[in-house]
């Protein structure tokens, strides 16, 4: 088995890596080759079967027929300009979520002779708008209220369409917000809901730009690894016509955060959070969806954690060694 990730050099992109060396096998195959793609060159570590890794703008004409002219069996789409950017530099997100997106389905679609590969696509809960109901279910209309969602929810359409023309097997899951996320803050808007958990459990201080009431929806690295892993793995014919699906998440408040920040670390660690308002940001925010029902995508086996709590400590645990800066 033959498997292509694109936007490999990103966090989940190296975290779902990790997993698929690890297992070695995917869909009750061994996986033989692997093709690393991403506008950085991605790390390939050392597994028992070949690695490779390709470097290239894909929304380019041309690099899309490269990057599947092996035919992968599976593909994970995770490459993207994050909210914050694609909000900021109009042009350069329609053209990385919107044309490159494009490009790769029409790549596929134009080898033929019965290539038909599962084609996992990262969507976005900022394919929704508000108003809002208490909770969003995957009936909601979308009516994304930024750029980014925007490009997220033509990426939907278009792949329900290929899919139902028979070009490829695809399933798009719509992340939550992924925290805590490991490493540098990087120019996403939703950045700081991981910056007041990560910072101050490292000893750092963080901004926070929103107020406390803020309420939104999160899961794991972990849980975003097992949501791709279990989307390449699914019976798609059990999901119909309908090939978008909303992931579980924990719904809390900024407030709930910190209160999860406080029982684990201390308050010497929620102290570390400086409240900085940016009304850039707060606009954003505003527009985001708080609470979703995922109860279609948890009758097809994608789990989510039950607490911010276990969130905090999954990040301890993978990026921390269990130890904590009081």
């Amino acid at each position: 088995m033959q498997i292509l990730i694109l936007g490999a050099a990103g966090m989940v992109g190296r975290k779902l890596t990790e997993r698929l060396i690890k297992e070695g096998q995917l869909n009750g195959q061994a996986i033989t080759r692997m093709v690393l793609h991403d506008v950085v060159e991605p790390q390939a570590p050392k597994a028992s079967f070949e690695i490779s890794t390709l470097t290239s703008d894909f929304s380019q004409p041309g690099e899309a027929e490269k990057l599947v002219a092996s035919r992968p069996d599976i593909i994970f789409h995770l490459a993207a300009i994050v909210s914050g950017e694609a909000e900021a530099d109009l042009e350069k997100g329609y053209r990385i979520n919107l044309d490159g997106t494009r490009f790769l389905f029409d790549a596929i679609r134009h080898i033929g002779d019965g290539y038909c590969p599962r084609l996992v696509f990262t969507s976005s809960i900022a394919v929704f708008g508000a108003p809002f109901p208490e909770a969003i279910g995957d009936e909601f209309f979308l009516t994304p209220l930024t750029s980014y969602g925007t490009q997220k929810a033509i990426g939907e359409l278009l792949l329900a369409d290929y899919t139902r023309r028979g070009f490829f097997d695809g399933i798009g899951i719509r992340l939550p917000t992924i925290c805590v996320r490991p490493g540098r803050p990087n120019k996403a808007a939703s950045g700081f809901f991981s910056s007041i958990i990560r910072e101050p459990l490292s000893g750092q201080e963080a901004v926070l730009p929103v107020p406390e009431d803020v309420r939104h929806a999160h899961a794991s690295p972990r849980s975003a690894v097992g949501f791709l892993m279990h989307a390449a793995n699914i019976d798609t014919a059990k999901i119909g016509p309908r090939r978008n699906l909303t992931m579980p998440s924990v719904s809390v408040t900024v407030a709930e955060q910190i209160d999860a920040l406080r029982r684990i670390a201390g308050e010497k660690a929620a102290a570390r959070i400086r409240r900085e308002p940016d009304p850039d940001i707060m606009r954003m925010v505003s527009g985001w969806a708080r609470r979703f029902d995922a109860s279609r995508a948890e009758s097809l086996g994608f789990q989510a954690e039950k607490s911010f709590d276990e969130i905090i400590r999954q990040h301890i645990e993978d990026e921390l060694g269990g130890r904590i800066v009081s």
